[in-house]
């Protein structure tokens, strides 16, 4: 019999909106510091750029869609942390490029391709799959099967930090992220958000006002459906965190099945 379909509604916020809640961080007015993303698994907590953060939703999210256990996002993060600070930047050593330096002299694709983010994760992890054990295997020893780096143990400095964000952002751990970000620029729009899903993902919605309704097979996709519709560029608010239902407070609730984000 097959499960029942859960769905996830995310918000496309519009220029001035706030979302305000708590998470098991507490954000305040007077809390004047640089945007931040911080990711919370238990006692664990990680801060990332809101940039990062991108990036390291889009790699687990392809994860997610090629049915891969959350241990493949920690390996492909904990790599892009090491490699490019999970910054998709256009240099690197020789002809390296992109949040892995890969490099296109090497078969990984062309400079155009490897800067894409969905195009690298998806090549990274096409090479993950091919390593024996990679499953049950050491982190920083299959990532340099991938890699094959100067600095074969270095990807094991930042297993703790991709293990809490991988945790968040597959949906293992629920409403585990929050973001202080600046003002936004413009306005967010739930079709190109739409759009940006089923082109990276294969995640079909549909944009209703100013919200979208993703349809999951199982409770830790939507999870990660909304984690990463919320850390995409285009919806930017000047706070934003997660929370569960709290009376009187605006938050992102998730009924069974179900989580949105309010605008």
């Amino acid at each position: 019999m097959p499960s029942p379909a859960r769905t996830v509604t995310v918000a496309a916020l519009t220029v001035g909106a706030a979302v305000a809640g708590i998470f098991g961080a507490t954000w305040t007015v007077d809390q004047l510091r640089s945007p931040t993303c911080e990711f919370v698994v238990g006692d664990s907590t990680e801060s990332f750029s809101p940039e990062q953060s991108a990036n390291a939703s889009t790699i687990s999210m392809i994860a997610v869609e090629r049915g891969l256990a959350p241990r493949a996002a920690t390996i492909a993060i904990a790599t892009a942390i090491q490699e490019s600070k999970l910054v998709n930047i256009n240099y690197g050593d020789a002809d390296s490029l992109g949040l892995f330096q890969q490099r296109p002299s090497q078969g990984w694709g062309s400079e155009e391709q490897v800067t894409d983010p969905v195009y690298a994760a998806n090549a990274f992890y096409d090479a993950l799959v091919q390593v024996d054990g990679w499953e049950n295997g050491v982190v920083t020893e299959v990532a340099q099967e991938v890699q094959r780096s100067a600095f074969p143990t270095a990807y094991a400095d930042h297993e703790p930090e991709a293990r809490v964000a991988a945790s968040v952002l597959t949906g293992e751990t629920p409403a585990g992220v929050g973001c202080r970000l600046d003002g936004p620029s413009a306005a967010g729009s739930a079709s190109d958000t739409s759009a940006k899903a089923a082109n990276y993902f294969g995640y079909s919605s549909v944009p209703d006002g100013n919200t979208l309704t993703f349809v999951t097979s199982t409770g830790s996709q939507a999870w990660a459906v909304a984690s990463w519709g919320s850390r995409t560029p285009r919806q930017r608010t000047s706070r934003r965190c997660w929370s569960m239902p709290k009376p009187g407070s605006e938050t992102l609730i998730r009924s069974p099945g179900q989580a949105t984000i309010p605008a």
